[in-house]
């Protein structure tokens, strides 16, 4: 059994070390190996370090800002924004950030019918897989990340940056760890499964 499942630790302190281009070659791999609906592979990543970064960031930040005092897209989410300011100050220090697209997803604030929700699903579900598969190379390297997903306070402004019409998921931080955290609780299993056999 992958250890890695039981060791990844969601990383919020990084050292002020290079990855090397190499590793997180491997990383993408990793996520391109993952399972996904019909095969459909909607994954596409943008690996973001240095000053394409530092620029990356200064739209997100403006994409909080908006929200939390101007034209709120997520008006009922507003008590995340705190988080989303975190979750900056994290990416910020972390050295690489891999932003995810949905090749097939749409953009979220459009109305889609039924079948396109599906299979909209169905994509994310992978993409989710993908990610997985990223966070467990990334811990077998002795790396850490973290997964994120407060992108969504700034989704105009990060489309707009990216040029792209793709449906961005959300983001993960890689580099090397400044912390080891705890495991965090989880549910015991008996209060989640329920044989039917």
């Amino acid at each position: 059994m992958n250890n890695s499942i039981y060791y990844r630790r969601s990383i919020r302190k990084y050292l002020d070390k290079q990855v090397p281009k190499e590793m997180i070659a491997q990383i993408i791999d990793a996520g391109r190996m993952s399972p996904s609906a019909k095969n459909r592979q909607p994954w596409r990543y943008i690996v973001l370090g240095g000053k394409n970064k530092s620029e990356f960031l200064k739209h997100m930040w403006k994409g909080i800002l908006r929200e939390e005092n101007e034209c709120a897209l997520l008006a009922n989410s507003k008590n995340g924004i705190s988080d989303a300011k975190n979750t900056w100050k994290i990416m910020m220090q972390a050295p690489i950030l891999i932003v995810i697209l949905n090749t097939n997803g749409k953009n979220p604030f459009d109305v889609i019918d039924p079948d396109s929700r599906f299979s909209e699903i169905c994509d994310t579900l992978s993409i989710g897989a993908s990610i997985e598969n990223m966070l467990l190379k990334a811990t077998e390297m002795n790396l850490g990340t973290l997964w994120i997903a407060n992108t969504c306070y700034a989704y105009k402004e990060i489309t707009e940056y990216l040029e792209t019409t793709h449906q961005l998921v959300g983001a993960i931080a890689l580099g090397y760890a400044d912390e080891s955290p705890t495991q965090r609780p989880r549910k015991n299993i008996e209060d989640i499964v329920e044989y039917r056999l």
